[in-house]
C-alpha cells in the first residue's frame, strides 16, 4: 500500500516502522520522543479506513500465523517477531488485547496498526475486550496516554478506531478466530458476515461474547462467566458448535497459559497467549500458532527471557504489591 496522507500530514510507514523496531522500551527512548502525537492520530485514522473497509468477519487463507494478547508488552513482540518473522514474509491474524497491563501499549498498538496499513491484506488484528474503552480507561492504556502524552486526545482517538476493528476471523473456512469465545447467540457464519461496525458492543449481545467467553471444564453447556461478563462454556458445546458450523478449530486468546498455548475439547479450541512472563509475575510462555497450507497446525513457543524475569524479580521483592496477580488474569 502507498503511504496515505490524513489531514494533510503524509504517513511514511516505513519510516515509521523503522523508529518503532528501533526505539527500545524504556522511558527514555520513548516514541514520542521522535513521532509527533499528529503523526500517531493520522495513523490511527487511516488504520480506521482500513478497518472499515473490510468485511465483519475477516475471511484468508493459510498458510498464517495466528497471535494471542500481547497487552503492551512490547519488547516481547519485538522478540517474538524475531523469531516467528516480520510480514510481508508470513501473513498474521492477532486476536486482540493489544493495549493495557504491559508499559508500552503505545508503541505495541502503533506499531501493530502501521503493519495493518502497509500490509491490509497480510496481516489482520481482532479486537478484544481490552480494545473498548470502559476497560482500558481502568487497567493501563488511559493512565499510560495520560501521563505520556500530558492529554488524553490519542486515547480518544484510539477508542474511535478500537470500535471499527473486526470481531471475528475463518482461516480457510475451517479455523474460526476470536478473542473471547463461543455464544448461545451464535447461529450461523452469515451472522458473523454481517455484524455492525463501528460498534461499542452492548451487553448482553453475540460481540460481547466473542470477545468475553471462556472455555471451562468440568461444566456442560453454558453458565455464567466468573468474570461478571458473558458465559463459560463446556467441551460439549465447543464440539457441538464446530460441528454446526462446519469447522475444525476454533482459537482464540483472552486467559494466559502457562505453555503459551492449551488445547481443549479433545483439540476442537486452542487458547494462544502470546507474549512470556505475563505481568512481570507469571512464569508462562508465549506462543505463536503457525497454521500451513493444509490447516496443519504448530507453535513456536517463547520462554521468559532469563534477564527480565530477575529483574522482574528485584522489583517485586520491593514492592510486594507487584506481586499481586490482575484480579482477571488476561481479560
Amino acid at each position: 500500500m502507498t503511504d496515505p496522507t490524513i489531514g494533510g500530514i503524509k504517513l511514511d510507514l516505513d519510516a515509521l516502522i523503522v523508529q518503532l523496531l528501533t526505539v527500545g522500551t524504556t522511558a527514555k527512548n520513548s516514541i514520542l520522543e521522535t513521532v509527533k502525537q499528529d503523526t500517531i492520530a493520522a495513523l490511527c485514522s487511516a488504520a480506521k479506513a482500513v478497518f472499515i473497509s473490510q468485511p465483519s468477519l475477516i475471511e484468508v487463507s493459510p498458510p498464517i500465523r495466528v497471535c494471542g494478547d500481547t497487552h503492551g508488552q512490547y519488547d516481547d513482540v519485538l522478540r517474538m517477531f524475531d523469531k516467528a518473522g516480520f510480514p510481508p514474509k508470513h501473513n498474521y491474524i492477532f486476536l486482540g488485547d493489544y493495549v493495557d497491563r504491559g508499559s508500552h501499549s503505545l508503541e505495541n498498538i502503533a506499531l501493530l496498526f502501521c503493519f495493518k496499513v502497509k500490509y491490509p491484506e497480510n496481516f489482520f488484528l481482532l479486537r478484544g475486550n481490552h480494545e473498548c474503552s470502559a476497560i482500558n480507561k481502568v487497567y493501563g492504556f488511559y493512565a499510560e496516554i495520560q501521563k505520556r502524552c500530558s492529554s488524553l486526545r490519542l486515547w480518544y482517538i484510539f477508542q474511535d478506531v478500537f470500535n471499527c476493528m473486526p470481531l471475528v476471523g475463518l482461516i480457510g473456512g475451517r479455523i474460526l478466530c476470536m478473542h473471547g469465545g463461543l455464544s448461545p447467540r451464535l447461529t450461523s457464519l452469515d451472522q458473523l458476515r454481517k455484524l455492525e461496525r463501528p460498534i461499542d458492543p452492548p451487553n448482553p449481545s453475540l460481540q460481547l461474547d466473542l470477545m468475553w467467553a471462556d472455555p471451562e471444564l468440568y461444566i456442560n453447556g453454558w453458565q455464567s462467566n466468573n468474570r461478571g461478563v458473558s458465559y463459560s462454556f463446556g467441551a460439549d458445546v465447543c464440539k457441538e458448535m464446530c460441528a454446526k458450523l462446519g469447522l475444525d478449530l476454533v482459537a482464540r486468546a483472552h486467559q494466559v497459559v502457562e505453555d503459551g498455548y492449551l488445547f481443549f475439547a479433545d483439540r476442537h479450541l486452542v487458547t494462544i497467549f502470546s507474549v512470556a512472563h505475563y505481568c512481570g509475575s507469571f512464569q508462562n510462555k508465549g506462543a505463536v500458532m503457525c497454521v500451513d497450507s493444509e490447516l496443519k497446525c504448530s507453535f513456536l513457543v517463547m520462554a521468559p527471557d532469563h534477564k527480565r524475569v530477575i529483574l522482574a524479580a528485584t522489583r517485586i521483592k520491593s514492592n510486594p504489591k507487584l506481586a499481586q496477580p490482575p484480579k482477571v488474569l488476561a481479560g
